[in-house]
Parts: structure tokens; sequence; C-alpha cells
């Protein structure tokens, strides 16, 4: 099976890469650096030609409103270059919850991506994920002051973001879902609870404060980011991920 990977150069998409091929299939990533340009639609076409399966796993430069801007003009030259090329299926990489939490500027932009998909002609697949592992360094300086970081008791769900790939590479080589397919990591814990396992796990002086009203997280309302039932669960837990990264 042919699949083009776009953003497959990125965290998630290098590890789909990978993982396609080394099951034996023929998979290529795409992105601006090998001359994919979804904005200005360089490159599109022949990206899709002879695809049997597009994964678009490009992502917003910003976490802003401009999002929105970016998702619609990526997804409507994506998926128009798909149908041209007959491509039978499209898979895009969402968030759990996303179109639960209309307060954030890039969730309403990501639910925007996914209804320009479902509006398309083209079979399609929506893998939903938690909260990569990985980000949580980067969550953490959004609201880091000095040695203290505050962080919101939101409930999450982490998952590492190589089951994340997994999950994309399967769905990719199966039939269209129609639908969502929702992946989580094992265990629920709040944002700063998290926070705290992450600095001591890392040896890192600075303390860790529940601020209710701190980052973007903080507009989450009541369990939005939980997997809801019937979603894949990985195997790998957090604080196993910590003591090995």
């Amino acid at each position: 099976m042919k699949l083009a990977v776009v953003g497959g150069t990125g965290l998630i998409g290098s590890q789909v890469v990978g993982k396609l091929n080394e099951a034996g299939h023929e998979a290529v990533p795409h992105s601006l650096s090998t001359g994919v340009d979804l904005l200005s639609g360089k490159g599109v076409d022949e990206a899709v030609t002879g695809a049997d399966v597009v994964i678009n796993l490009t992502n917003s430069p910003t976490f802003d409103e401009a999002s929105a801007g970016f998702f619609r003009t990526s997804m409507d030259n994506l998926v128009a270059a798909s149908e041209r090329a007959g491509v039978g299926h499209f898979v895009i990489l969402s968030i759990v919850g996303v179109d639960q939490v209309p307060a954030l500027d890039y969730y309403r932009a990501k639910v925007l991506q996914e209804d320009i998909l479902k509006a398309g002609p083209v079979p399609y697949s929506i893998v939903r994920a938690t909260q990569f592992m990985e980000f949580m360094d980067a969550t953490m300086s959004w609201t880091a002051e000095g040695d203290t970081v505050r962080l919101p008791s939101t409930p999450i769900q982490p998952i590492a973001a190589a089951e994340v790939a997994g999950a994309v590479a399967d769905v990719a080589v199966g039939s269209p879902l129609g639908g969502v397919l929702n992946v989580a990591g094992p265990d629920v814990y709040t944002l700063d609870e998290i926070g705290r396992l992450t600095v001591t796990a890392k040896g890192d002086g600075r303390s860790v404060v529940t601020d209710d009203t701190a980052g973007m997280f903080a507009v989450v309302e009541g369990d939005a980011l939980i997997a809801p039932a019937g979603a894949r669960i990985a195997p790998t837990h957090y604080t196993d991920w910590l003591s090995r990264a």
C-alpha cells in the first residue's frame, strides 16, 4: 500500500512513516522541507498522486485565531488534490474532547479541520489523541515564573507519542472508519499533579502551585480531555515513560 504522509517529518509523522515502512508499506513523507506547501498548493498534487491513503499530520504554526485559516486552506487544498488523485482513504490526527472546549481558538480550528474532512468526498478516518507525554515540559513552560510553575487541576490522560503514531498507522492501513477512534494513555492525572511528578523525576528544583486560572488548559471544563468509553488505551504509564525519557 502506498501512503502519502503530509507532515511526515515531525514528531508523530516521522514515527508513522517508520512504522508503515517497517510493516512493508510504501510510506512517503512530505513537508515544507520536501517542497510541499499546503497553503500555496505547491507540490500538493504531486505528493498525493498514486497514493492509496493520505495522512495529514501538519499543524498550525500558531495556536491563536489564525489557526482556523491554516486548517481551512490546508485541508481545502489537500482534500481537493486527494479527490483528483482518486485517493481512497484520508486520515487526520485530532484531539480527544476537541469539540468540548469552544473557549480555545486552536480547538475550534481543529473542529473545523474535522468538519472539512467529514463534508468532503474522500472516505476518511479521524484519530483523536489525548495530550502527548512529550509536551509536558512545554506545557509547564507556559506558566513558569522563576522557581514556580502554576498549573490548573485540569484532568488529563497523557499518551506517549510513539503510541499515537502506532494508532495512526494502524487506522491508515485499515478500512476508512467514517468516524473517530479515540486513543489515550492508561492513567488520569490532574495537570498540577503530573507537573509535580515531572519536576520530581527530573530533579527539577521548581515547585508546582495549583492555579486554576493558569495557562490554556484552565478553560477546560470537567473531564473534557479524558478519553470516552470505547477508546483505545495504550499501555505506557507516564511514570514509566518519565523514567526512560
